[in-house]
């Protein structure tokens, strides 16, 4: 089999983050941030970090590099315009010159929100969709605990308006980390549940990113190669958890991903998973990949896309090249196979959606910046039709 064309010939790819990666890598911090020239940081982390004695290292780095630190530790989960005002007003009295982000994508999100205002100024409104900071941001230092948003390789933040509870995508290119600090040590305190949640949603950004309408030669790379990590070493992670080779594949995997959304976007598995998680509080991971493999089987009647998805099963090891068709459904088998290893529903229903949910959730993904992106066109009846095949979990 070929390897599937399709991808667009024009390439602006800025070579950030830099990553550096490894086990025990952290010991690195206070150097890396002494070579950027900072000497006063803000951690951005959440409690259960602290609790884990995460933050305690990182502003151990820091602090015997020389730096002073001040710490924002009250992060909380889906982080909204008031988190990104109480980072600030900590960022301020501290007159910090690096911002380091230690956590999962909340915290990550979190610490890009209070950069902006801190360096631009305004509300996180104005940051609203892209290229909105006219003056340059304070590095940042991104230190993910997960193997799963890719957060520290995008340039956007995900926040909420406190009143509204309308999720804006906050982004620009100045955004992006400094560096992208990538130690697997940090991952092993995780709960099973988190692992298999996160390792999912990243699964779900290589397959997404690698058929949108935005993908070019520089997503297509970074997309490929992340899967056949996460196929890799997914199973690994859930039944060795110990297991630092795994866990540092998954990170990197889970890396290269946010680096393919930061150059293609998402499409309809994410524009479907939104709406499931702010109804029904479906863990994000699990509702991208519970409709995951309905979305490969819609989209694979284009050809392009069929073609795409079978250049990704053959790269990962999950067929032998030669017939599309074939390649497509090793694909969606083993997206079906890992919500089984995770130990999570194949269907809906079993996280308590209904069938009389289904026109709202349709209406709402239809909104989706994500779903513009998708290789075939997605409007409210194709997100009913996709909703209902999930329910019950049909093919």
């Amino acid at each position: 089999m070929k390897p599937a064309s399709g991808t667009a010939a024009s390439v602006d790819f800025a070579a950030r983050p830099r990553l550096v990666a490894g086990a025990g890598c952290l010991a690195r911090l206070g150097e890396l941030a002494r070579e950027i020239g900072a000497t006063r940081a803000l951690l951005v982390t959440d409690q259960g970090i602290v609790a884990a004695g995460h933050a305690a290292r990182v502003r151990q780095a820091l602090e015997g590099a020389g730096l002073a630190v001040v710490v924002y530790d009250q992060v909380h989960e889906n982080p909204t315009t008031a988190d990104v005002d109480a980072c600030l007003a900590v960022a301020r009295a501290g007159s910090v010159d690096l911002i380091v982000g230690l956590g999962g994508g909340s915290s990550l999100d979190t610490a890009k929100g209070c950069n902006f205002l801190l360096t631009n100024g305004g509300q996180m409104r104005d940051y609203w969709h892209t290229h909105a900071a006219a003056k340059p941001l304070l590095p940042l230092i991104a230190i993910p605990t997960t193997a799963g948003t890719g957060s520290e390789c995008q340039s956007y933040a995900l926040i909420a308006d406190e009143a509204t509870h309308q999720k804006m995508a906050c982004g620009d290119s100045k955004a992006m980390a400094r560096i992208a600090l990538l130690d697997p040590t940090l991952t092993i305190t995780q709960p099973r549940r988190v692992t298999a949640c996160t390792g999912l949603d990243a699964i779900g950004h290589a397959v997404e990113t690698f058929v949108t309408t935005k993908r070019n030669p520089v997503s297509h790379l970074f997309a490929r190669e992340a899967f056949a990590l996460l196929n890799a070493n997914f199973p690994v992670v859930l039944d060795r958890p110990d297991d630092l080779a795994a866990r540092g594949a998954m990170q990197l995997g889970a890396a290269y991903a946010g680096l393919a959304i930061e150059n293609s976007m998402l499409g309809a598995a994410h524009a479907c998973a939104n709406p499931l998680t702010a109804q029904f509080g479906v863990i994000h991971g699990q509702a991208v990949a519970t409709m995951l493999p309905i979305v490969v089987r819609y989209n694979a009647a284009d050809p392009v896309a069929a073609a795409l998805y079978a250049e990704l099963a053959v790269h990962a090891g999950l067929c032998a090249p030669g017939n599309v068709d074939a390649a497509v459904s090793s694909l969606t088998r083993r997206l079906d196979d890992v919500l089984k290893l995770a130990g999570l529903p194949k269907d809906l229903a079993t996280s308590g959606v209904t069938a009389a949910a289904i026109e709202a959730l349709a209406d709402n993904a239809a909104t989706q910046w994500t779903g513009t992106f998708n290789p075939r066109a997605v409007k409210a009846p194709e997100f009913r039709e996709l909703y209902r095949l999930a329910l019950g979990g049909a093919a």
